[in-house]
C-alpha cells in the first residue's frame, strides 16, 4: 500500500473517524484537496474498512460561470468513477444579505445543511471533507491574529460528530504529489490566491515567510500547537464551570460573585468564571476579556464600580453584585434573550445557561426497538422529518406556546413552568430548542413537543442532549 494510503488509514483508524462497514460520502467542491480526498477514499474503500457511497457538491454561486464549471467537473468525475453524486445550488451572497452575516458563514452553514440533508436521505454515517494539515495552521494563525482564547485557537477536529477530516495529518503539498503521480486533474480557484482575504494572505505570505525565515516545518508546528489547545480549552472550561457554581449564586434579578472564593482559583480559571458571570447577566451585550480586565479591578479594590454591556457591577463588602441595566424583571427584558444556532450534527456551548446541547443523527434503521429510543431527562429522540430549517437553542420568548409530551392541547410555557414549580428567576436559564419556524422541539431537561415524539411511521432519528459544562462526557 502506498505511503499516503497508510497515513490515511491510520488517521481515520486513530480518531475512529469512520466505524468499519460504514457507509462514507466524499464532499468535493473540484479543488486539489477535496478531489485527493475523493480518491483516497475510494482507494481505501472495501469490504474490511468502509464503503465509499457518492459525492456531495454544493454549488455557491459565487463565480458565476466558473462556479458552474466546477459543478460540471465534479458531475464528470463522479461518472468517472461510477459513483452517485448529490448536487445543490445555492445563492450564498442572497443568503448572507438575508441572514445578516458574512459571505463565509453563510456558504459554510449552507454546505453543512446540504451535506446533513443528503447524508439523511441517502443514509451514510459519516461526510468526509478535505480539510489539510495546512488549513489547521492558517486557522491557528487566523485566530491568534484575531486574539482568540484556548478556545479558539483549538482550530479544526478530526471529527465533529457526522463531519470527519482524513486528510488532517497531511500537507497540501504532498496531496498535490499526489495527485500528480497518478495524474489525476483538478479545479483552480483564483479566488484562494486573492490576498486582501486574510486566510489566503496567511497562506501566500505569512507562513511562507515563517518557514523561510523561523522554522521549516512551522505547519506541523502550529498544527500541533492547536491539538495542545483544544485538550488545554476541554479542561479549563470544565474546571471554570465546576467553580463557578459554588462562587456565582443568583438573587433576584442579580448575580452575586463571591471574591474571596474567586481570587484563590488561578488566574486562567477565575478569568472563565468571571466570564460565565457577565455573560449571564449581559444579554445581547458582547463580553470579552477587556470586560474580564476591568472586572477584575474590582475584585482587587483598585474600583468599586464599574458599568458594562448590558449590566453594572458594584462591590458589596466581599462581594460583587451584577445588576442587568432593566431594574424590573418581565418576559420583554432585553437582557433576558440568549440563544445561539445549533447545527446537526453539532454542540453549542451556552455559558449563560452553564450547559452545552448536542445534537446528532441515529440511523433508524439499526435501532428498530422503538423503546431504545425512548426520551429522558437530559437525551431525548425527536423525528428529524417534522422538523423545518435549522435548529436554534434559546431561552423563553413572550407568547412560547408547545403541547408537552403525552398532553391533550397546546400549554402555554409560562404555565408549564409554573406548573413544574420553576421558578421565575430560573425561568429565563431554561434552554428551549426550537426550529426554523421557531416551534418548541425541546424545552431542555424537562420535555419534548408531542408531535415530535418517535412512532413507528418515523424514517429519520436525531438525538439531542443535554449536558452540564464541566461533567465529563
Amino acid at each position: 500500500m502506498p505511503a499516503i494510503l497508510e497515513r490515511v488509514g491510520q488517521t481515520i483508524r486513530r480518531y475512529n473517524l469512520i466505524p468499519q462497514g460504514g457507509r462514507v460520502i466524499a464532499a468535493v467542491s473540484g479543488g486539489s484537496d477535496s478531489v485527493a480526498l475523493l480518491h483516497l477514499l475510494e482507494q481505501l474503500s472495501g469490504p474490511d474498512t468502509f464503503e465509499l457511497v457518492g459525492l456531495v457538491h454544493l454549488n455557491h454561486q459565487l463565480r458565476e460561470r466558473l462556479s458552474d464549471e466546477d459543478e460540471q467537473f465534479c458531475r464528470r468525475l463522479a461518472s468517472r468513477l461510477e459513483q452517485p453524486i448529490y448536487v445543490e445550488r445555492v445563492d450564498i451572497r442572497s443568503r448572507a444579505h438575508t441572514l445578516q452575516t458574512s459571505i463565509e458563514n453563510a456558504a459554510r452553514t449552507a454546505r453543512l445543511d446540504f451535506f446533513h440533508r443528503v447524508a439523511v436521505e441517502v443514509g451514510v454515517d459519516r461526510v468526509a471533507v478535505g480539510h489539510t494539515r495546512d488549513d489547521q495552521a492558517e486557522t491557528f494563525l487566523l485566530r491568534v491574529i484575531r486574539g482568540a482564547g484556548t478556545r479558539g485557537l483549538s482550530s479544526v477536529y478530526p471529527r465533529f460528530d457526522l463531519i470527519v477530516r482524513p486528510l488532517l495529518d497531511l500537507t497540501r503539498a504532498e496531496l498535490r504529489v499526489f495527485l500528480a503521480n497518478d495524474e489525476i486533474s483538478f479545479r483552480e480557484d483564483e479566488s484562494n490566491r486573492d490576498v486582501t482575504i486574510p486566510r489566503n494572505r496567511i497562506r501566500h505570505e505569512l507562513i511562507p515567510y515563517l518557514r523561510e525565515h523561523f522554522s521549516a516545518g512551522i505547519v506541523d508546528v502550529l498544527a500541533r500547537e492547536a491539538s495542545i489547545a483544544h485538550d488545554d480549552a476541554d479542561w479549563l472550561d470544565s474546571a471554570a464551570n465546576i467553580s463557578a457554581q459554588s462562587i456565582i449564586s443568583l438573587e433576584g434579578e442579580n448575580l452575586r460573585v463571591d471574591v474571596k472564593g474567586l481570587v484563590r482559583l488561578p488566574d486562567a480559571i477565575k478569568n472563565r468564571v468571571v466570564l460565565v458571570a457577565m455573560r449571564r447577566v449581559a444579554g445581547r451585550g458582547f463580553i470579552g476579556y477587556d470586560h474580564v480586565d476591568t472586572f477584575m479591578r474590582i475584585v482587587k479594590n483598585e474600583r468599586t464600580k464599574a458599568s458594562f454591556p448590558g449590566h453594572s457591577a458594584v462591590r458589596v463588602a466581599d462581594e460583587i453584585v451584577l445588576s442587568p441595566r432593566t431594574h424590573r424583571l418581565s418576559e420583554s427584558d432585553e437582557w433576558l434573550s440568549w440563544g445561539d444556532d445549533l447545527p446537526v450534527p453539532g454542540v453549542v456551548k451556552l455559558l449563560e445557561a452553564g450547559i452545552e446541547i448536542s445534537a446528532a443523527y441515529v440511523n433508524r434503521a439499526s435501532t428498530p426497538n422503538l423503546s431504545v429510543l425512548r426520551s429522558c431527562g437530559e437525551q431525548v429522540f425527536v423525528d428529524a422529518t417534522k422538523l423545518k430549517g435549522a435548529l436554534t437553542v434559546r431561552n423563553r420568548r413572550p407568547g412560547d406556546v408547545f403541547q408537552p409530551l403525552g398532553l391533550h392541547g397546546h400549554k402555554k410555557l409560562q404555565d408549564f413552568f409554573v406548573d413544574r414549580k420553576i421558578g421565575r428567576y430560573q425561568r429565563p436559564l431554561v434552554p428551549i430548542v426550537v426550529d426554523e419556524r421557531n416551534r418548541i422541539i425541546w424545552v431542555v431537561g424537562h420535555t419534548i413537543e408531542n408531535d415530535f415524539r418517535i412512532t413507528e411511521d418515523t424514517l429519520s432519528v436525531i438525538v439531542l442532549r443535554l449536558k452540564e459544562l464541566g461533567e465529563s462526557a
